[in-house]
């Protein structure tokens, strides 16, 4: 026997949580269905298993798309602020880190405790260990699975993107999309690690685990980010790595500052020990030892000359790294591109095309900077489709 609800949420994840509490509390009945074995397992591993689960200072400009212009509405509809107020009536102890990130004390277990207690509370009801193997829309949607048929005027896909396939990421969501011919944005893996040349490798990657501020920028120097780098093995990570992934589209250059607000030039002419010894005692105040020793066997100081400072010091501000690629969905964040924004609604996330056709979260082309911007993206835009079923 079919069973029948105002609205199926495919995917009980971030977005389709809020999606179906917020709907449920409408007055909806909803039914969320789940391919894993538990519902919210990204964001038990997210933020080290302590949950990033917002960022103070949210705005639009912290996210990448095709149309920047398209998460403003739900962002405006549901802040950071609503989401703390939701954390706080749970009581679930949390810290600011740094930069308006918000983290829990304790595990991410009791975000996830949080949003089960509130679909409960909302009649919300919740399947997992679900296999959806066919959706069909007559008169309403229709989701054939293992255990039977579901059917409804509305569906919501929040499946997710490619990222950490591990814990049961696929491509389902766009292949949903492409069957109602809804146009997708290439997906590519975001706030990622990047790669070494193999030229770099040799240069490059027995000093894994140094860690330096710097500023990470692409070429154009269009976006820039200043945090931490890290070398590894492989290639370069840490927050400022990650952070201009996003902006990487597989054959620019990164441009990374060694010295960010530093000028080394004045500073070295300033000790009067205008010699290649203090040229290294300089940088090793400004990059870790092993870095700095390696910088000025690959870039020695020929001369002392002002001209020989100058690109000296124009070395160090703009090292420039091609990557050889990304390592990929498996150890990606996120997934950058999506479901195409300029088929849905920005107020609801309906496709304009597929009327009762919603997608939430990261299957959409909206990718947000690293530091809880993607968990905010998922709470609004859940709550403003909840809202419209």
């Amino acid at each position: 026997m079919d069973q029948r609800y105002d609205a199926i949420i495919l995917g009980a994840g971030a977005a389709g949580l809020m999606c179906a509490i917020e709907a449920g509390r409408r007055g909806r009945r909803v039914i969320v269905l789940e391919r894993a074995d538990r519902i919210g397992k990204k964001i038990l591993i997210s933020g080290g298993g302590r949950c990033n689960f917002t960022n103070l200072h949210t705005a639009p400009e912290n996210f990448l798309s095709a149309n920047p212009h398209f998460v403003k509405s739900a962002l405006a509809r549901y802040t950071p602020a609503d989401f703390v107020r939701l954390v706080e009536k749970h009581r679930i102890p949390y810290h600011e880190k740094k930069f308006g990130q918000l983290f829990c004390d304790g595990s991410a277990a009791s975000i996830v405790a949080l949003l089960e207690e509130e679909c409960r509370n909302a009649g919300v009801a919740i399947q997992t260990r679900v296999n959806v193997n066919h959706v069909s829309r007559g008169e309403e949607f229709s989701v054939r699975t293992e255990s039977g048929i579901f059917c409804a005027p509305r569906i919501v896909v929040a499946t997710g993107g490619l990222s950490i396939p591990k814990i049961g990421a696929t491509s389902f969501g766009y292949d949903l999309a492409r069957k109602f011919e809804v146009q997708i944005e290439p997906p590519r893996p975001a706030l990622v690690p990047l790669v070494f040349s193999d030229d770099d490798v040799r240069k490059w990657s027995d000093l894994a685990g140094v860690s330096a501020e710097v500023v990470a920028s692409v070429s154009d120097r269009s976006r820039a980010f200043r945090e931490n780098m890290l070398i590894t093995h492989r290639g370069l990570s840490g927050p400022a790595i990650l952070q201009i992934s996003s902006y990487w589209y597989g054959c620019e250059a990164i441009s990374i500052d060694l010295a960010p607000g530093r000028e080394l030039a004045a500073d070295f002419r300033a000790r009067g020990t205008r010699d290649a010894a203090g040229w290294k005692s300089l940088l090793r105040e400004v990059l870790p030892r092993r870095m700095a020793d390696r910088w000025i066997e690959l870039h020695p100081l020929g001369s002392v000359s002002d001209r020989a400072l100058a690109e000296a010091e124009r070395q160090l501000h703009r090292w420039e790294v091609i990557p050889k690629e990304t390592e990929g969905y498996a150890k990606a964040e996120v997934t950058a591109g999506g479901v195409d924004t300029r088929v849905l609604s920005s107020k609801t996330m309906q496709c304009q095309r597929v009327p009762g056709l919603f997608f939430i979260g990261e299957v959409v082309d909206v990718t947000g900077h690293l530091g809880g911007f993607n968990f905010q993206w998922a709470w609004a835009s859940g709550f403003v489709a909840g809202q419209a079923l």
